[in-house]
């Protein structure tokens, strides 16, 4: 995947993972894409521990783990700020 196909990506991850989490309200643009970059990578690492894929592309596979490392990744955060 090119940089443009991460950013894109990351950022639709991100913002799905952030109304999930109802903190949708408190993040921009540029965190929702950096959400989703740093879940993808964490959702490609649960993934493959369990015996799936991590990130393979630019489609609905990749949408949806990128969506639930985001989502632990905002979990993991809300935790540590309280």
């Amino acid at each position: 995947m090119g940089i443009c196909s991460w950013l894109v990506l990351g950022g639709i991850a991100g913002w799905l993972a952030s109304i999930i989490k109802g903190t949708n309200a408190r993040m921009g643009m540029f965190a929702n894409i950096v959400a989703g970059i740093v879940g993808a990578m964490v959702g490609g690492w649960v993934f493959s521990f369990f015996g799936g894929r991590g990130v393979t592309g630019f489609n609905l596979y990749s949408l949806l783990v990128a969506t639930v490392g985001a989502v632990i990744l905002l979990s993991l955060l809300q935790i540590i700020r309280k």
